[in-house]
């Protein structure tokens, strides 16, 4: 038996919303009918500029004023409410005071308008009474189905159809390029720079204050359509990160995303009680996210759109090295200097570049990256010092610079450089004049190369280029395989809810070591002792030397009350130490109960390198980790690097590799090396500990002493939340984690006991060995046609399979272990993916084709409706070949109703859900 759902679905992935026929945005996109309400003949009126803007483009439909007070409105008849227009709308347009908004959205929703833009200022970002506004608002969008941009927007474009729903002055020229901004009067200005500099646009979309549809929603759309072919975006705030992460995360690989956003000062947590806290600042998390997307930011407008025509022109390099050719130094060395000073590199010639180099230009160029090839270099030797270094193994891209000389033929050189445009790495340009370049620059902008002004802006835009690039690779490299899970959660409940019902919020050290080693974190050996006799007593038993920490409930940081006695040699100086540490804490604080002891551990000898690993409380994002330098003056250097939890060995790598410290880590000036995979190891398990333990506010290990061959947590905190706050008002993760409650065991028909769980990113290897288990007719069922077994291994393609985002769809798997030799082996897989812009899903399945006919495709249908179920979907359907007659019994046992699609030539499975499961 061959399950499957999609056809023409090489990549797994399902129907977009273009092939099947309707996605619900298009009512605001691409309406057919559109009511202006509000709609006035008032000079400078919003209204009248909308409707105007409708008139003087004609975008193929069919406009109605609304106004009670008019009969016409310049022009057209106009109709007093939206209910007396005579055909359904698509789109309606409102342009009238806030106040009355809320009853207009609930006429339009009484009369099945599919779409709703808000012009109107007036609501959130006036205070509370524009809030309840909002809320009124809601109120009426969950009675029916409409869409709705805004309020307080500008409205929307899409110059492809000649459709101006705004109130700007003036209709984008229709291009490739997807612009989605927050600020209205940032879309303005952006439209009149866009007429000078020539650039078009296949939407221009201002959003507005996001009431219903947001960046996820956007992103989504415009990642389908095909006259979109990058993103840009200009950013005030997010939103609802999961809906942001999760479509970014989907589009970015196929179409960049750009964006640019507002405000970028730190804004440390003022009363965070850990160091992560307050070094975690809102923008470093923000920066955090769009890597975990693989979007990309830049600083200035001119960047986002620059970078959207290179990327839209060449390819992305596969790393930092750039190779630069100029015929003149200067240039060459401020290109160099923009390179090296955000990151990137100089390419290294090899000798065999720079001997075939020695072959072609005269002897006194610069025998060096940058390429000098002097100022009376000719159009050849321009070309051929390109040809040459393009063959450069060390090179990831090219830079060529051109400044107007006695010699130089500007036009002609860019002439010889076009058959170069496609080199299968980058090439930027940087023609360098005025008039004199016009006509090469722009040959060389024909030729998908792209050419500026300056050399120092075509250098940081590679680094922009490299660092996307970087980015993208660590959503999708296949990380190690994570150790096996052996947490003691009893243990950690228990200590939880001795917390809450004392009523503390913050764990003692004693504690936070406990939970630590509970997730196979290695601590330092410690215990509590509430007399200087019980101190003695542990440090005899330990062994000495010791050292005394502060045991207390309420004191977060114990060497800022003199909580800390280090090197003690025998019982004499721990007694004084427990005295010394009491008195100060007393006189320090005014507080008795603050000291309640001292814990007693071993006196370790910090050979090696100090690090921190935290996690706090971003209040967009929540749960945000940070790794880096650790120790006392943590926050002095400041050498740290942010990430979203939950993270793979992949992801902990790249956390590190932010970081000044791992330099060091990797053994410098005769020190050994540290064991970097034992590290990735433990920074997984700390962002697992993150993830399951959402009563937790704050965590922090400092310092976790990290050397060649040990890794110690010697100091930890925990903080958990305020014992008022319930667990429904618990922060929510910006990115779902692995979804481990999706996870059955069931026996087959020859009683071989298979476990269904959510696929893994590390399941990658597995999943190339199922394929070449498959047989032609499986594979044929499946995808509607042959693949090769090549092309379904391709890591660029299984990596998008095992590297789901959870939150949109969910793959599972039967895996089975041998007994004998504990290797796994996946015998199906099944994926449920939900449909853009709606509560639908589609599902496919495959079984490993000596595993058929063992009840295994039932199961792990049943498996998915329990999981559609559970994520409230409104329908599951699929598509299966007529001749797949097992499927078909499979999907009936389980109540699908099939029918049979003639045009198409397949069975169309579907099963609905009631509201209330």
């Amino acid at each position: 038996m061959t399950i499957v759902s999609f056809a023409n679905c090489q990549s797994d992935r399902v129907h977009d919303i273009w092939r099947s026929g309707y996605h619900p945005l298009d009512a605001i996109f691409s309406p057919k009918t559109i009511a202006v309400i509000g709609a006035t003949e008032r000079d400078g009126s919003v209204g009248r500029t909308v409707l105007w803007n409708l008139m003087s483009h004609p975008f193929g439909g069919t406009i109605f004023p609304v106004n009670p007070q008019r009969p016409s409105v310049l022009g057209i008849k106009a109709y007093p409410t939206i209910a007396d227009v005579p055909e359904a709308v698509d789109l309606a347009i409102i342009a009238t005071p806030a106040p009355t908004v809320p009853d207009l959205v609930g006429e339009c929703v009484d009369a099945n308008v599919k779409g709703v833009i808000i012009l109107s200022a007036g609501f959130r970002e006036v205070g509370s009474a524009g809030v309840e506004l909002e809320q009124q608002i809601r109120a009426h969008l969950k009675r029916g189905q409409l869409r709705l941009i805004g309020p307080n927007c500008l409205g929307v474009m899409n110059p492809h159809l000649g459709l101006n729903a705004t109130f700007a002055n003036s209709i984008a020229k229709p291009g490739k390029v997807g612009f989605i901004s927050q600020s209205g009067a940032l879309c303005s200005a952006i439209l009149d720079w866009s007429f000078h500099e020539n650039v078009g646009f296949s939407s221009f979309i201002s959003i507005g204050s996001m009431l219903d549809v947001d960046w996820g929603d956007l992103i989504y759309y415009l990642g389908d359509d095909p006259h979109t072919e990058s993103i840009v975006i200009y950013m005030e705030s997010i939103g609802d990160p999961r809906s942001f992460l999760s479509a970014a995360r989907e589009v970015a690989l196929t179409k960049p995303i750009i964006v640019i956003k507002a405000g970028r000062t730190e804004a440390a947590a003022k009363a965070a009680t850990s160091h992560t806290g307050a070094m975690a600042g809102s923008d470093d998390v923000f920066n955090a996210a769009l890597r975990r997307c693989g979007v990309l930011r830049v600083d200035s407008i001119s960047d986002l759109f620059d970078m959207a025509e290179v990327l839209a022109k060449q390819p992305r390099p596969k790393g930092s090295r750039l190779t630069i050719i100029t015929n003149a130094g200067g240039p060459g060395v401020l290109a160099t200097d923009a390179l090296v000073t955000n990151g990137g590199t100089l390419a290294e010639l090899s000798p065999e570049t720079i001997e075939a180099l020695n072959q072609h230009l005269p002897a006194h160029w610069s025998h060096h990256n940058p390429i000098d090839i002097l100022g009376d270099a000719e159009p050849e030797r321009y070309a051929k010092a390109l040809e040459i270094a393009a063959q450069d193994p060390n090179s990831d891209g090219l830079l060529v610079i051109l400044t107007p000389q006695a010699m130089t033929d500007p036009t002609r050189t860019a002439q010889q450089l076009q058959s170069y445009s496609q080199l299968g790495k980058p090439i930027l340009t940087s023609w360098m004049g005025n008039s004199e370049i016009a006509a090469g620059a722009e040959l060389l902008n024909q030729a998908k190369i792209p050419t500026f002004a300056y050399p120092d802006t075509a250098a940081r835009l590679f680094n922009y280029m490299w660092r996307y690039s970087y980015n993208l690779r660590g959503i999708y490299e296949t990380p190690t395989l994570a150790e096996a899970e052996t947490v003691n959660r009893l243990e950690i409940e228990q200590i939880i809810q001795n917390a809450r019902t004392a009523r503390r919020t913050l764990l003692t050290e004693f504690e936070s070591k406990q939970f630590l080693a509970a997730y196979g974190i290695p601590t330092v050996e410690t215990q509590v002792a509430r007399s200087a006799e019980a101190a003695v007593q542990v440090a005899e038993k330990l062994g000495y030397p010791v050292v005394l920490k502060l045991y207390s409930e309420t004191i977060t940081h114990k060497t800022d009350v003199g909580g800390v006695q280090l090197n003690l040699l025998n019982a004499e100086a721990v007694r004084e130490a427990y005295q010394a540490i009491a008195a100060t804490v007393l006189q320090r604080t005014q507080d008795a109960q603050a000291f309640l002891g001292v814990t007693v551990q071993p006196m370790i000898q910090r050979e090696g390198y100090e690090l921190i690993i935290g996690s706090s409380l971003d209040p967009q994002f929540g749960s945000v980790m940070l790794f880096g330098s650790g120790g006392q003056l943590v926050e002095v250097y400041r050498d740290r690097a942010i990430a979203l939890p939950p993270l793979n060995t992949t992801l902990a790598r790249r956390m590190m590799e932010q970081t000044h410290i791992y330099r060091a880590l990797q053994g410098v000036r005769g020190r050994k090396a540290v064991d970097l995979a034992a590290l990735e190891q433990l920074l997984v398990r700390f962002s697992q500990l993150v993830v399951e333990q959402r009563w937790i506010k704050e965590i922090e290990i400092n310092p976790l002493l990290a050397s060649a061959d040990k890794l110690l947590a010697l100091d930890a905190r925990i903080v958990l939340h305020d014992p008022d706050v319930t667990e429904a008002e618990l922060p929510k993760l910006a990115v779902r984690p692995y979804p481990s409650q999706f996870t059955w065991k069931y026996k087959l028909s020859d009683q071989k006991e298979v476990t269904i769980r959510p696929i893994r990113p590390e399941d990658e290897p597995l999943l190339i060995q199922f394929h070449q288990t498959l047989s032609e007719e499986s594979v044929y069922f499946r995808y509607f046609h042959m693949i090769g077994l090549k092309q379904r291994i391709a890591h660029e393609r299984l990596t998008r399979l095992c590297f789901i985002d959870y939150d949109r769809e969910l793959a599972l798997v039967a895996e089975r272990k041998d007994a004998q030799t504990g290797a796994s082996e996946i015998l199906a897989i099944a994926r449920l993916s939900k449909l853009h812009a709606t509560n639908d899903a589609e599902f496919g399945m495959m079984v490993n084709d000596r595993y058929q006919r063992q009840g295994l495709g039932t199961m792990l249908l049943n498996c998915l409706l329990k999981v559609g179920r559970h994520e409230h979907l409104e329908r599951i359907r699929a598509e299966i070949l007529c001749e797949n007659r097992a499927m078909q019994r499979v999907c009936e046992k389980l109540g699908f109703q099939l029918r049979r699609d003639a045009e198409e030539g397949v069975m169309k499975a579907e099963i609905s859900f009631a509201i209330d499961e």
